[in-house]
């Protein structure tokens, strides 16, 4: 794989948990491989071994699961500046319970599992900034179960709105809805409810 040019958007990222030295961020880099996808391109699929964490350049992702009957279930979007991988999968090794796919045409860097351990290796404190992940990974999923919970589904849906403007704009009807927890005509009379109210 070709190495990346523009690590500006990942180093920021890094930096606000860890500081690197000159010579750690070049190990770091020498450990990320770019990778271009299309819109609707798959960089994970469902019951596949995850083996690399992806982060986003530009555009944005979905990681979503299928149930038997053919119904698509969204987990979690990723935009620009943030990272997205099947958790369960990357640490255990075992196949997958999510598709990862992108919304929009997306740069992305990746890191692949083995390549991780090497940089723990060689610069421990990346150990620390992969549990920051993961704890804030922990505290979002927990905060979002809380407001499927006890917040409205108009209010749910503005937060999103306020979160994720990009994936508005790219993301189809039903995976937003699926996100929120509600079907996506019950979306569509919240949007046109809100519309209603508008100036």
């Amino acid at each position: 794989m070709r190495q990346p040019k523009n690590t500006d958007l990942i180093l920021s990222n890094v930096a606000r948990h860890i500081r690197l030295d000159d010579e750690e961020e070049r190990i770091f880099i020498s450990f990320l491989h770019p990778k271009t996808l299309k819109r609707k391109e798959v960089q994970l699929k469902q019951g596949d071994v995850c083996t690399h964490s992806a982060f986003i350049i530009d555009g944005a992702l979905k990681g979503y699961t299928v149930d038997k009957e053919g119904g698509e279930h969204v987990i979690n979007f990723a935009v620009s500046d943030w990272w997205i991988a099947d958790m369960y999968s990357l640490i255990s090794q075992k196949p997958g319970i999510l598709t990862i796919e992108a919304l929009a045409d997306s740069e992305v860097l990746l890191l692949a599992k083995d390549d991780q351990q090497l940089l723990f290796e060689k610069v421990p404190k990346f150990e620390r900034f992969f549990r920051i992940l993961i704890e804030n990974s922990l505290v979002a999923n927990q905060q979002r179960l809380i407001n499927n919970l006890t917040l409205s589904a108009e209010e749910r849906y503005q937060h999103f709105m306020t979160k994720y403007p990009f994936i508005m704009e790219c993301a189809p009807l039903h995976s937003i809805a699926s996100y929120l927890g509600m079907t996506p005509e019950f979306l569509s009379k919240i949007r046109r409810r809100m519309a209603g109210r508008l100036p």
